[in-house]
């Protein structure tokens, strides 16, 4: 049986993974892709719901005391280094499967309401439900199973590189996932606030979604 303390940090994520599952399995049953886009904001919508009802127990989500301008400037520099690090790792050789995409046009018009909902969930939901699974519970349960008595900076090289491979496993863009992972799994060790690596991934996920739409490279998302 999983331990309540895991399951409130699992539980986010795998709703997300469901979901994932749940659009590819529609498009081998012959559905297309714009017929799912609105499965993205019922996906979002789930996770964010699941990360409010269980927001007492994210003790790791506490603003930490005297934090200012050196998490927002670490995180915004971060981010950007990302999001270049994203777009231009895209060999052959860089990446696993075929990426659907997201495209939000109707008759190669825009649909606002979809690329805002897109970039809400990528910016908002998204960075705060993968730090909690992957960098606070996943990185840390690796080093002891009791994972909130571990320090950020006591996680050792092993836990550390098990992590950032498997946040790479989990998308197309593995190499660049793998520079993210390990980014964001420095700036948790290094300041030990979930808070830095949360605003970074957010800056990362942001920046890529106006650069998506500005340059209508849809298959980004």
């Amino acid at each position: 049986m999983i331990d309540r303390t895991n399951l409130y940090r699992i539980a986010p994520f795998a709703a997300y993974v469901f979901f994932m599952i749940l659009e590819d399995l529609l498009l081998k049953f012959g559905w297309q892709a714009d017929e799912l886009r609105l499965l993205y904001a019922v996906k979002i919508a789930v996770v964010a719901g699941l990360l409010w009802a269980m927001r007492s127990a994210y003790s790791e989500l506490r603003w930490p005391d005297g934090a200012g301008f050196r998490i927002w400037g670490a995180a915004l520099v971060a981010g950007i280094v990302v999001f270049i690090a994203w777009i231009n790792l895209t060999a052959d050789w860089m990446v696993m499967g075929d990426a659907v995409g997201f495209d939000p046009r109707d008759n190669g018009e825009i649909d606002w309401f979809l690329v805002t909902v897109r970039i809400i969930g990528a910016a908002l939901v998204v960075p705060v439900m993968e730090e909690l699974f992957w960098r606070s519970f996943l990185m840390r349960w690796i080093e002891h199973p009791n994972f909130l008595t571990v320090n950020p900076a006591q996680v050792g090289i092993k836990a550390f590189g098990i992590a950032a491979a498997l946040f790479a496993l989990a998308h197309s863009l593995w190499l660049a996932g793998l520079f993210a992972g390990i980014v964001y799994g420095l700036l948790y060790t290094r300041s030990r606030t979930l808070w830095l690596p949360i605003l970074a991934h957010a800056v990362t996920n942001a920046v890529l979604g106006i650069w998506i739409v500005v340059t209508g490279n849809w298959g980004f998302w």
